[in-house]
């Protein structure tokens, strides 16, 4: 198996883990796939959901790690999330 294959592979792994979670987490990590990195109160915005459906949806998503989360580095009290898979 060459390297694109498996590279393949565990793309379609991730993004099968992520047709299980709920319709507002698929939505976040859309939004997160057409923007590289966004914080909660960013994707709330940018989804139209409330805040409280965004954080369960980075859970779930995190949960399957479909996402990676860093604190931002403008403000230590947020976090920036991104896409883990492909």
């Amino acid at each position: 198996m060459s390297t694109t294959d498996a590279d393949t592979r565990t793309d379609a792994d991730g993004w099968e883990a992520v047709r299980e979670l709920p319709p507002s987490a698929k939505l976040v990590a859309k939004a997160l796939e057409y923007n590289d990195r966004l914080t909660q109160s960013q994707l709330a915005e940018e989804t139209l959901l409330p805040a409280r459906t965004v954080r369960y949806a980075l859970t779930r998503l995190e949960e399957c790690d479909a996402v990676d989360s860093r604190f931002s580095f403008t403000d230590a009290r947020k976090r920036v999330y991104t896409l883990a898979i492909e």
